[in-house]
């Protein structure tokens, strides 16, 4: 316990996040959202058209969802060591690793999103006249926005998590702090980088929370609901599953 409160001494410590400071936190922390944000960037320009493209014309999901698991599959730390031995140390190596591992989620979450969406609703869309373009962009991207957004929260967690391995290849970020408290044996300084990596991963998942409220129609959040009509019927969320792991069944 006595470690713990160190720890969050030094967080609160103003000095420790300053310029003057060895590891200032506050350059480190700015670097971990970067390379979070770049690879999230980098990652939903490739998924996302393709996801739309499958969740649309329901073409291609066995060739994504086995492109995903593979991607999935992939040890994050051996990509990132055999990326430096070719690339070189720096930041594009753990980019690289970065943005396969955020593949999939936001892939399964477009396609999800877009399957989601009831054929009924779609079918009447088309028999109004709508264009096959005006159908994604007005009826199946706005209805399946929860599951898309789920897709895109599920990446950044994996990235913020991930991304303390670019201090593996001398990329700096937030783990920093946990592999010079691994390789000094340092309890203290290797909490301080779990505990900021823990905090920033809460407060992305509270500004995904804010974002989904904002962007998502209420009447499509109140559709995601669980719903039972049975008398008594008490079953929860957490027991039907996550949105994305329902959307991708």
């Amino acid at each position: 316990m006595n470690f713990f409160a160190q720890a969050l001494s030094f967080i609160l410590t103003p000095a420790n996040w300053g310029a003057t400071a060895a590891n200032p936190i506050g350059e480190k922390l700015v670097e971990h959202l970067w390379y979070t944000l770049l690879a999230l960037v980098i990652a939903a320009v490739i998924a996302i058209p393709v996801g739309f493209a499958i969740g649309h014309t329901g073409r291609g999901r066995s060739a994504a969802v086995l492109v995903s698991g593979g991607a999935r599959a992939l040890p994050t730390l051996g990509v990132i060591t055999l990326l430096a031995v070719l690339l070189g140390i720096g930041l594009r190596a753990p980019l690289i690793a970065f943005v396969i591992l955020a593949i999939p989620s936001i892939l399964a979450g477009a396609y999800a999103g877009l399957e989601s969406v009831d054929r009924k609703t779609i079918d009447a869309a088309r028999a109004m006249g709508m264009t096959e373009w005006q159908i994604l962009t007005q009826v199946e991207v706005p209805l399946g926005l929860p599951l898309i957004i789920g897709g895109l929260r599920s990446a950044t967690l994996q990235i913020v998590a991930t991304a303390t391995l670019a201090n593996y290849v001398g990329a700096g970020g937030l783990g920093i702090f946990i592999f010079l408290g691994l390789g000094t044996n340092d309890i203290v300084t290797t909490l301080v980088g779990a505990i900021l990596v823990i905090a920033l991963a809460i407060a992305l998942e509270i500004v995904y929370s804010i974002i989904q409220r904002l962007v998502v129609p209420a009447g499509v959040r109140a559709g995601q609901r669980p719903q039972n009509d049975r008398p008594g019927a008490t079953r929860t969320r957490s027991v039907v599953g996550s949105p994305l792991q329902e959307g991708s069944k």
